[in-house]
C-alpha cells in the first residue's frame, strides 16, 4: 500500500505540473490583454506599460512561469489582478457552496442513474428498458441551461415550491442539484446497465439462483457490489468536475460557487484566478480517482492495489 501511494503521489505531482504548464502557456498565448482590463480603456500607453512591468508580464514566458511555479510550491496561488485579493482566499470563500452543490448533485446522479440502470438491466429488452435508455439519452444530450431553466420555470415560477436563485437554505440547493442529477444520471444509468448485464451473465449469479436465493438477494448481495465498481471511478471524476465549478448551472441559479468565480475571471482575463481554479480542479480529479481506487478493494476484496 505504501509503495502504491508513493507512486500515485509522484504521478499526481507530474500531472499537476503538466496541467500548470499547459494552462499557463495557453493563457500566455491568449490574444486578450489582461493589462488592458486592469488599466481601462482610457489609460495611456505609459500607464499600460507601467502596469505590465509591475505585474511582470513584460518578461519572457519561461521567466513568468518559473516565478509562478516557485510561488506555487510555497502555497501561493497568486493575487487576483482585478479583485486585489489572494486567489487562495477567493477560492476558499466559494468552496463551501461548491462542496454543498457537489455532494447534492452527485447524490441526485446516483439516486436517479443507478435506479434507472438497475431496472433497465433487470428488464433488458423490454419496453421499460428502451424507455429508460431513451430518457437517459435525452438527459445526456440536453444542454445544462435548458434543463436548469425548465426546472426553474416549473418549480420556481409556476408552482412556487422552491426559490429560483440564491444560497443559504436546503431549499436553495434542490433545483441546481436536480439539474446536475438529471444531466449526470444518463451516464450513470447507461454504465450501470452495461455493467449489471455483464455481471448477471456470470456463473456465480446462476449458482446463487440455483441455491434458491431470492432475486432481490442475488441482485443486492452478489450482483450489485461487482457491477458498481465502474460507477465508483465515475464518481471520482465527477468530484473533480464539480470542484472546478459547474459554470452554467451556477450562473442559472445564482449559486455563489467556484464556477461563478471562474466565469467572472474568464470574462475579465484574470489569469491568476483561472490558473488557481484549474489547478484546484486538477487536484480534485486526481484526489477523487485516488479515493475511488482505494475504495475498490473494500467493495470487492479480490482487488489488490499494486
Amino acid at each position: 500500500m505504501a509503495t502504491y501511494l508513493a507512486r500515485r503521489v509522484v504521478q499526481a505531482a507530474l500531472i499537476l505540473l503538466g496541467v500548470s504548464i499547459i494552462t499557463f502557456a495557453l493563457l500566455y498565448l491568449l490574444p486578450a490583454d489582461p493589462v488592458r482590463q486592469i488599466a481601462g480603456r482610457s489609460a495611456t500607453p505609459a500607464t499600460v506599460d507601467n502596469i505590465r512591468r509591475q505585474l511582470g508580464l513584460d518578461q519572457p514566458f519561461f521567466v513568468q512561469y518559473w516565478r509562478y511555479l516557485t510561488n506555487l510550491l510555497q502555497g501561493d496561488l497568486g493575487r487576483s489582478y482585478l479583485q486585489r485579493s489572494q486567489v487562495s482566499e477567493l477560492i476558499a470563500s466559494r468552496l463551501p457552496a461548491t462542496l454543498i452543490l457537489m455532494a447534492a448533485g452527485i447524490a441526485c446522479e446516483l439516486a436517479l442513474g443507478l435506479t434507472m440502470g438497475l431496472i433497465a438491466a433487470v428488464r433488458r429488452g423490454t419496453a421499460l428498458d428502451q424507455s429508460l435508455m431513451l430518457a437517459s439519452f435525452v438527459g445526456v444530450s440536453a444542454p445544462q441551461f435548458v434543463v436548469g431553466l425548465m426546472l426553474l420555470y416549473v418549480f420556481g415560477v409556476q408552482l412556487g415550491w422552491l426559490p429560483i436563485s440564491g444560497y443559504g437554505t436546503p431549499a436553495h440547493v434542490v433545483l441546481p442539484a436536480l439539474t446536475l442529477g438529471i444531466l449526470g444520471a444518463g451516464w450513470y444509468s447507461r454504465m450501470m446497465r452495461s455493467s449489471m448485464i455483464d455481471v448477471l451473465r456470470q456463473d456465480y449469479i446462476r449458482t446463487a439462483h440455483a441455491k434458491g436465493l431470492t432475486r432481490t438477494i442475488v441482485l443486492v448481495r452478489h450482483a450489485l457490489p461487482n457491477a458498481i465498481l465502474p460507477i465508483v471511478a465515475m464518481i471520482g471524476i465527477d468530484i473533480g468536475i464539480f470542484m472546478g465549478g459547474v459554470v452554467v448551472v451556477e450562473s442559472v441559479f445564482g449559486w455563489p460557487g467556484i464556477g461563478q468565480l471562474t466565469w467572472q475571471a474568464i470574462q475579465r482575463v484574470d489569469i491568476p484566478i483561472i490558473m488557481g481554479v484549474t489547478l484546484v480542479s486538477a487536484f480534485a480529479i486526481v484526489l477523487g480517482n485516488l479515493i475511488a481506487d482505494l475504495a475498490a478493494p473494500f467493495i470487492d476484496p479480490r482487488i489488490r492495489l499494486r
